[in-house]
């Protein structure tokens, strides 16, 4: 098994990342797909590649594609923004560390997810470095659109755009990897829309499947404003709730480690002066917390609007592009009760909803106005 084969459903990309691997990479490349697509996963693969001691290269058995795999390889940083966004100190001393010689492996590279969270003084900041890179130092940046960069530095970086992965590769992918059965397999691909992770997740984990079914049993309860104010509570705590297990796993196993690191006694008692770096890791989870919750929510409201799409898909006459395939019966049903300016009109509705949650609107009363736009 090579490390290419965690880029699912991509083989375009794949034959000209091996090719560039094998030869002389660019200094910055700029992946960039939409949520699902596996950019993080093309570029850790990339990286495993360009660091691989064996040829071809990225041969996934060699230590230097172990540790890149795994998150461990001294000369591959990974940098994961926890909050809403990436802050100008952060992305100077990440700039820094970038600049320094490879300690062991090949090059020194840098894979900078969801590189569209930096603020704009922190972008300037990444421009000057990837400007005036040093000679075996290599940029990997990560965001679902080349629009969500400066243009100054699209510019200076070489393009890799992935697409949604076919729902046959992804279920495949769950069957051989996860041990999922195919029926199950190709269900939850669907739901996902050919979103990995999320496939995954519905593929292996009860209760996410459950939240997904009390996402999509909201249209049909929307039967009066009554029922649609607590409809919209109901998807803001599906949301929470999904993003609860996320956070509490997260939080507990950082600040475990943490307080080891300090020093923390057997009963518990932490050395004085550490109380600073404790609240400044209390303060980076909080605001990932909240970052997870709104993620959270607007796959909800993803889920939500692959019903309507679904409904919308039946009115055009494409019965067999459906996402929800057990609901079949409900949404022909949904499909001859309204015409299709109507449900047009919801999935607006539902994407207006998703702008405003990005806006900074309380969630819970920007979701209220949308099942009450929903049931109008």
């Amino acid at each position: 098994m090579s490390v290419w084969d965690d880029v699912v459903g991509q083989d375009h990309v794949v034959a000209g990342l091996r090719r560039a691997a094998e030869g002389a990479p660019a200094h910055a490349w700029l992946f960039t797909g939409p949520p699902g697509s596996g950019r993080s996963a093309a570029a850790r693969a990339f990286a495993a590649g360009l660091q691989c001691a064996d040829t071809p290269r990225g041969c996934g058995h060699c230590a230097s594609c172990h540790q890149v795999l795994q998150g461990t390889h001294a000369d591959v940083e990974v940098v994961r923004p926890a909050g809403l966004s990436f802050g100008v100190r952060e992305t100077r001393e990440l700039v820094l560390r970038a600049s320094s010689s490879p300690s062991g492996g090949r090059y020194q590279i840098v894979l900078f997810e969801d590189a569209d969270r930096a603020t704009e003084a922190a972008a300037n900041a990444l421009l000057k470095a990837i400007e005036e890179p040093p000679p075996r130092t290599i940029w990997l940046l990560c965001t679902p659109s080349p629009e969500d960069l400066l243009v100054t530095i699209r510019s200076r970086c070489r393009l890799v755009t992935l697409r949604t992965p076919p729902v046959a590769a992804v279920a495949a992918t769950l069957v051989q990897r996860d041990g999922v059965d195919p029926a199950t397999a190709e269900e939850a691909a669907r739901a996902a829309q050919g979103h990995i992770s999320r496939a995954r997740r519905l593929a292996t984990d009860a209760d996410a499947r459950a939240r997904r079914a009390e996402v999509l049993a909201v249209p049909r309860r929307l039967t009066g404003v009554g029922p649609a104010v607590t409809a919209a509570e109901a998807l803001v705590k599906a949301a929470e709730a999904e993003a609860k297990t996320t956070v509490e796993e997260l939080n507990e196993s950082e600040t475990s480690a943490l307080r080891q690191a300090l020093g923390e006694s057997a009963k518990g008692r932490m050395p004085r002066g550490t109380a600073g770096a404790l609240k400044e890791l209390e303060d980076r989870q909080k605001s990932r917390a909240t970052r997870i919750k709104r993620d959270a929510l607007d796959r909800t409201l993803l889920d939500l609007a692959s019903y309507y799409r679904d409904v919308l898909a039946l009115q055009m006459g494409a019965p067999n592009d459906l996402v929800n395939t057990p609901l079949t019966a409900e949404l022909r049903t949904a499909a001859a009760g309204a015409p299709p300016e109507a449900t047009l009109r919801r999935l607006d509705a539902i994407m207006e909803c998703r702008d405003r949650i990005d806006a900074n609107v309380n969630p819970l009363l920007a979701v209220e106005a949308l099942t009450l736009a929903l049931r109008s």
